[in-house]
């Protein structure tokens, strides 16, 4: 499903060139779900962003399902990102102002075919697959961290994408509420056959994944 290969990518100013990542060749297959691991600094987060076409390699193709999409333009990427990709990260980013329900029906926003009570109905689904349909008219402030996560990824998941990217899902986290996180997402890969690519920190969580991809120094060495 998600193929990368000979990846470099480069950050330069005026006088510094870093390299985050240097032949990085990888392939993961449908339903899979693997950890990113390596120390801070070794480009993991670079490397997600590269998958969830954030952002663009110096070097290297990015294919998708057999498709080079790293050669789309702007307009065609950010459709590819909305319909098949699902983003979790850290910090929640959710919109205080705006109540549980509506910020999971963000992503549908840009899928005009969709009317507002479709929207709504997917919105509530996706807060009952992670056991928030309770809290669907509570504001951000008023949920626990976990319950915030939880609504992070109800978002994530609202417009049935094939491939979720999660990038230190439990990183603000108690280890209780880490693992519940944990288990809502080994549960969507499971049940609903979701691609899931999860960067973490800590060796517990990455355990329990099919694969571990190890970095150092932006590169690849398993």
């Amino acid at each position: 499903m998600i193929h990368l290969e000979n990846i470099e990518k480069v950050y330069r100013t005026d006088k510094i060139e870093t390299v985050a990542l240097s032949s990085i060749n990888l392939d993961i297959k449908e339903g899979e779900f693997i950890s990113v691991m390596g120390p801070s600094g070794c480009g993991k987060s670079t490397l997600l962003n590269i998958i969830g076409l954030l952002d663009e390699p110096t070097r290297g193709g990015v294919q998708l399902n057999g498709t080079t999409v790293s050669e789309y333009r702007d307009k065609k990427v950010a459709k590819i990102r909305n319909e098949h990709l699902g983003f979790i990260f850290q910090s929640f980013h959710l919109i205080n102002d705006l109540s549980v329900v509506d910020n999971v029906e963000i992503p549908l926003l840009y899928r005009p075919a969709l009317r507002g009570a479709e929207r709504r109905k997917m919105a509530l689904q996706a807060l009952d697959r992670v056991g928030l349909t309770s809290r669907a008219y509570h504001f951000p402030s008023q949920l626990s961290g976990g319950q915030q996560q939880r609504v992070a990824i109800a978002r994530a998941i609202v417009g049935k994408p094939k491939i979720l990217l999660a990038d230190e899902p439990t990183g603000n986290l108690d280890s209780q509420m880490g693992d519940e996180i944990m288990n809502i997402l080994m549960e969507l890969n499971r049940a609903e056959k979701t691609t899931v690519v999860m960067v973490t920190h800590d060796p517990r969580l990455g355990e329990k994944t099919e694969r571990t991809v190890r970095l150092f120094d932006g590169r690849q060495v398993n």
